[in-house]
């Protein structure tokens, strides 16, 4: 079984002069649960190399057990500290791809045009999709037959109420809820900051960080 997991290179809130990037426990919850399944995890980003990690998802309140296990793991620093370029990575050489949030995916990969395809090549061939937090903004150009991905479908992000209690709601360059809705999808949600994860036939999105490493494993029974 072969992951691969797609990080931001987007480092910049907005004007702000404040730091973004990946959410941490996104990354690490996933991953951990991918590698204790026996999975083959490669991680890519559009620049290649170390992605930038949110510092405020590197907070004493923000960590996990997983993110903790992340860490004190050589390893999978390494393989985080090495990422793969975007440009230089093929569907068919993997079994699904997994998007992990934070803020910086709605400036980069949501725009990206190597990624819209990725996730194109992906879902038609057969293969599924998972997007968690603010990752689901990365679904936002990409279309199947013609019509939104989303479209029709249920699915889940980082809603509006979670992006007004970070503050952010006139930061980013859209809000995921409003743009999932505008695309004709179904926007499920649960209370803020609680575990949320939707499946729509081949689609896995999941709320919030909390939501990350639940969603992993709603992928990984797709898988099975």
């Amino acid at each position: 079984m072969k992951i691969l997991m797609v990080l931001t290179s987007h480092d910049k809130l907005g004007d702000t002069g404040r730091k973004t990037g990946f959410w941490l426990e996104e990354f690490a919850a996933p991953y951990f649960t991918f590698l204790d399944a026996g999975a083959i995890v490669t991680v890519a980003s559009p620049n290649g190399g170390q992605p930038p990690l949110d510092p405020v998802s590197d907070t004493p309140e923000g960590q996990t057990d997983l993110t903790r296990r992340f860490k004190k793991d050589p390893e999978a620093q390494a393989v985080l500290a090495n990422s793969v370029r975007l440009a230089d990575v093929k569907a068919a050489d993997y079994d699904t791809v997994f998007y992990p949030g934070g803020h910086g995916p709605m400036w980069d990969l949501a725009e990206d045009p190597r990624s819209v395809a990725l996730i194109e090549a992906f879902y038609n061939s057969g293969k599924p999709v998972a997007a968690v937090c603010h990752a689901p903004g990365v679904l936002r150009h990409v279309k199947v037959q013609g019509q939104p991905l989303v479209k029709g479908k249920r699915v889940t992000g980082f809603t509006n109420g979670e992006e007004e209690e970070v503050h952010l709601t006139k930061i980013v360059p859209f809000l995921v809820e409003d743009e999932l809705l505008r695309l004709g999808a179904t926007f499920e949600k649960v209370a803020n900051w609680v575990p949320f994860v939707v499946t729509d036939e081949r689609l896995v999105t999941g709320q919030n960080p909390a939501s990350s490493g639940p969603g992993a494993q709603a992928l990984l029974k797709l898988l099975a």
